[in-house]
């Protein structure tokens, strides 16, 4: 089982960037997915998560109306796009899958459950 993570980058302030999450060895369309960070010298954080049966999302008011999350069942990818970066988004951006049924369990249940892939660097420059 794996979880590939890519598209992170350097942007200025204001700027976007698409990350992906690419699952193997998994139906990733049986798992509600999530994306996380961990911003330098701080805990790792919940962003936003998308069900696995409906589609539901949910996210940290944070990134609320600037980050979106979807999913493409067919290619087992799940996407964030995020728009009007701040240097306060610059972290290491994780993706996990939990075998949750709603979004809103994730930021509790995927710490000790969920299934974790490796980290993207997201910069943005002030």
């Amino acid at each position: 089982v794996q979880l590939q993570a890519s598209g992170g980058g350097l942007v200025q302030a204001g700027g976007s960037l698409r990350l992906s999450c690419a699952a193997s060895g998994l139906t990733s369309s049986l798992y509600t997915m999530a994306w996380f960070r961990q911003a330098p010298g701080k805990e790792r954080e919940f962003v936003t998560a998308v069900s696995w049966r409906d589609h539901t999302t949910y996210y940290a008011d944070s990134v609320k109306d600037r980050f979106t999350i979807s999913r493409d069942n067919a290619k087992n990818t799940v996407y964030l796009q995020m728009d009007s970066l701040g240097p306060d988004d610059t972290a290491v951006y994780y993706c996990a899958a939990g075998r949750v049924a709603t979004a809103q369990a994730m930021p509790s249940i995927a710490p000790q459950r969920g299934i974790w892939g490796q980290g993207t660097q997201v910069t943005v420059s002030s």
